[in-house]
């Protein structure tokens, strides 16, 4: 809470608040050991989303392809909520969840617009409710892990420009 009100302070000054000031502030406010277990929860929530819609460890999807996309997906889930667990592999774990909720959410776009190979009869089939709870945990994943990705960036020294005077311009060296 006190951060938050110094970013408040340094905006009615005057001080740019950048995004990162911002975003500093949001992961500040929350344990990062928290944000990693929701994020470690969600990616094991699409994991078992995916073993659901595909009916099950045993079952395999059809066509062949798509049942291994689904396994991917699966062991991804698990394989990312690790990454997060671990305290060393955090940065790799956020940028493996960006990845195991886009590329779920994209396939699952094009699977009921434009169609997938092998696969026609899902085009159009918005109603699935499983499709539909897959796509709010992909969302969420994707939102706290770029969030987290980028709140763990450092920010970039700001660049200032110099004003030149008439002094300058007589001192510089003719080119050449």
């Amino acid at each position: 809470m006190i951060r938050r009100a110094a970013v408040a302070e340094e905006a009615i000054n005057g001080n740019a608040v950048t995004a990162n000031t911002y975003l500093d502030t949001v992961s500040n406010a929350v344990p990062e050991v928290s944000l990693r277990l929701v994020g470690a929860l969600l990616a094991l929530a699409v994991a078992a989303v995916h073993v659901a819609d595909q009916g099950g460890v045993g079952a395999f999807d059809s066509p062949d392809w798509l049942g291994w996309a689904y396994r991917l997906i699966e062991a991804g889930g698990v394989l990312t909520a690790l990454a997060l667990l671990a305290p060393r592999t955090s940065r790799l774990g956020w940028a493996a969840a960006v990845l195991l909720g886009a590329g779920p959410f994209l396939g699952y776009l094009a699977s009921r617009t434009v169609g997938v190979p092998g696969d026609p009869d899902d085009v159009g089939n918005w109603a699935d409710w499983v499709g539909t709870v897959s796509l709010l945990l992909e969302a969420a994943l994707i939102v706290l892990a770029a969030t987290m990705a980028r709140a763990g960036r450092p920010e970039p020294a700001p660049r200032t420009l110099r004003t030149l005077t008439a002094a300058d311009l007589l001192a510089a060296k003719p080119r050449r």
